[in-house]
């Protein structure tokens, strides 16, 4: 990783935990943001530290908000951080490594398939260092009622929002499909959309179902449950998660309370962590 990239890692890291100092990093025997060890050097003039985030209804832009202003706080306005709305995780580790971002929140997974050179970085291993397990995404799937959808098989021929382009959300949709016996690109009429987009059709009927990774209440799923509520209903994918950790042990079992969106129960669904 670039040091300009491990500088501001390390800013993001103390952001986290809410300490009010400067991190340095460059040097071999520099300490990671994980690893215990302090993180002394100061920086001497004013630098501009852009977070890439997701979509400006998800948790990842609302985070990345609170995020920046703690950074720019924490050092007293030295670091100027700012949030930018992007695709999420795959886009946001390609415009990582490239140089448009310093800090970047990813799933898990995509990151593992981007050092690993798998998947969407087929062939090209990505140089990037993870600086903390923040939260779970929660993988949170809803259909219309009127769709005849009950489960990720019951899709075929269904018009299905995969996520935006290049977003943790397509990269698992795409997998619960295939795991489910369906091929992404031709067994579903796939709609590569945003959330704010994908609660739109949701809420008007031109998509039958959804896919969305998100912390929990997504503000855009709230959107929808609070317009729609007697129009959709979510669906327990729990089933699909021994074969989704054959694809990547970032999968775990987990589930949305009833009470995140007044919902009749709990609903069992796979997570997988945010870096």
């Amino acid at each position: 990783m670039r040091r300009a990239t491990r500088v501001f890692a390390g800013f993001a890291a103390l952001a986290l935990t809410g300490v009010a100092a400067t991190g340095c990093g460059g040097r071999q025997d520099a300490p990671s943001a994980d690893s215990g060890g302090e993180i002394t050097c100061e920086v001497s003039s004013d630098t501009r530290v852009s977070i890439a985030t997701g979509n400006s209804t998800g948790v990842y832009f609302s985070l990345g908000n609170a995020y920046a202003e703690q950074i720019s706080a924490a050092t007293d306005g030295t670091v100027k951080a700012t949030a930018a709305e992007t695709g999420a995780s795959v886009q946001n580790i390609q415009q990582l490594v490239g140089g448009s971002y310093q800090v970047a929140f990813s799933l898990a997974d995509t990151a593992a398939d981007a050092v690993e050179g798998k998947a969407g970085f087929e062939g090209e291993k990505q140089p990037i260092q993870a600086i903390s397990r923040i939260y779970p995404n929660y993988t949170q799937v809803i259909a219309r009622k009127d769709s005849g959808i009950a489960s990720v098989a019951d899709m075929r021929g269904k018009r299905v929002s995969t996520g935006s382009p290049g977003s943790g959300t397509e990269v698992i949709a795409n997998r619960l499909l295939e795991s489910a016996g369906l091929n992404p690109t031709s067994d579903v009429a796939a709609q590569r959309l945003d959330l704010t987009k994908t609660v739109d059709g949701m809420k008007d009927g031109s998509i039958d179902a959804l896919f969305w990774s998100g912390g929990l209440p997504t503000p855009g799923i709230t959107d929808l449950l609070t317009s729609a509520r007697d129009d959709v209903a979510f669906i327990d994918i729990s089933s699909q998660l021994p074969k989704m950790s054959e694809i990547s042990p970032a999968y775990e079992e987990g589930v949305i309370p009833a009470a995140t969106y007044q919902l009749p129960g709990d609903v069992k669904t796979i997570v997988v962590p945010n870096l």
